[in-house]
């Protein structure tokens, strides 16, 4: 039983680590996607209607993407690049993006 036990415990861990995504792999997977568009940290849109993604909160981000990939969400543009998006890149870059310093409120 204990056994048992000592596996259900490590498995729920591991699932818990998954959840979190991987921040280097965000990073680098922001660079090749979402860069052109939100600026390389999420800070900088190229166009008033991109929005600020960096600070923005992890499991939004993810349930966003999401959306757009399940055509939840509606913008075409946004619609083809979650489209290529498998669900680990999805947690990683929300995990990338909600690292960063956010210019929409006061850092302290």
């Amino acid at each position: 039983m204990n056994r048992f036990l000592a596996v259900a415990a490590a498995l729920a861990l591991a699932g818990t680590a998954h959840a979190a995504g991987n921040v280097e792999a965000g990073k680098s997977k922001a660079a090749q996607v979402c860069a052109a568009c939100h600026g390389p940290e999420g800070n900088k849109p190229t166009a008033p209607e991109n929005p600020i993604l960096a600070g923005q909160h992890q499991d939004y981000l993810e349930k966003a993407l999401k959306d757009y990939k399940a055509g939840k969400r509606s913008n075409a543009i946004m619609k083809g690049f979650a489209a290529t998006l498998s669900s680990q890149d999805m947690e990683d870059l929300a995990a990338w993006f909600a690292s960063q310093k956010s210019n929409l409120h006061f850092q302290r």
